[in-house]
C-alpha cells in the first residue's frame, strides 16, 4: 500500500456533486417559481370568482337588488347565527391574498330608500373588483378585474387596465378568462 486509505470522497469529488446539485437547482428554480405564479393567479381568479357569489348572493337575499359596497359588508353575516357571504380572508378592504391584492370599488349609489341588510349606507347599483399581484413579475404576471356582469378579465398591461363600474363588455388591453 501507498499510506492513503481509500474509505472516503476526494475534495474533487465532492465539489463535482455540489457543482451538479447547483445546477439542478438553478433549472428547478425558475420553474418552482413559474409554477407559484401560477397557483397565486389562480387564487386571485378563485376569489373574484367568489366575491361575484357573494354579490349576487347579497344582491337577491339582502340588498334588494342592489351590491355592497365594501368586502366588509360582504363578510356579515346577514342575520345573527347565520354565514358571512365572503369566507374571512377577504373581509378587509382590500384583502391581500395569495400575492394578490383584492380590492372592491362602488359604483353609483343605490336608490333612496333602498336598504340592505346588514349595511345600510354603502349599497351600490354596481360594483367592480379588482386583483393586481403585491409584486409584479413575482407574484404574479397578470392583472384581474370584474364586474356586475360577472366576467372575469385579464391584463398584463402596466398600470393595469381598470375595468370601469359601469362598463360592458371587454375594456381596451385586456381579454375575458371565461
Amino acid at each position: 500500500m501507498d499510506g492513503r486509505e481509500s474509505g472516503g470522497f476526494t475534495l474533487i469529488e465532492l465539489l463535482i456533486v455540489v457543482a451538479i446539485i447547483g445546477v439542478i437547482a438553478a433549472i428547478a428554480v425558475p420553474g418552482l417559481m413559474r409554477a407559484r405564479m401560477s397557483g397565486n393567479e389562480a387564487s386571485g381568479i378563485g376569489s373574484l370568482r367568489a366575491i361575484n357569489s357573494a354579490e349576487a348572493s347579497y344582491s337577491s337575499s339582502c340588498g334588494q337588488g342592489s351590491y355592497a359596497g365594501t368586502l366588509t359588508d360582504l363578510g356579515k353575516p346577514p342575520q345573527a347565527g347565520s354565514e358571512a357571504f365572503i369566507s374571512s380572508d377577504l373581509t378587509s378592504d382590500p384583502s391581500a391574498k395569495s400575492g394578490y391584492t383584492i380590492a372592491l370599488t362602488a359604483g353609483d349609489t343605490a336608490p333612496s330608500g333602498v336598504t340592505g341588510c346588514n349595511s345600510p349606507s354603502s349599497l351600490s347599483q354596481t360594483y367592480f373588483v379588482s386583483a393586481t399581484p403585491q409584486v409584479a413579475s413575482s407574484t404574479g404576471s397578470r392583472c384581474f378585474g370584474t364586474n356586475q356582469g360577472g366576467t372575469i378579465y385579464q391584463s398584463t398591461a402596466n398600470p393595469p387596465v381598470a375595468l370601469a363600474v359601469t362598463q360592458v363588455g371587454a375594456p381596451a388591453a385586456s381579454a375575458p378568462i371565461q
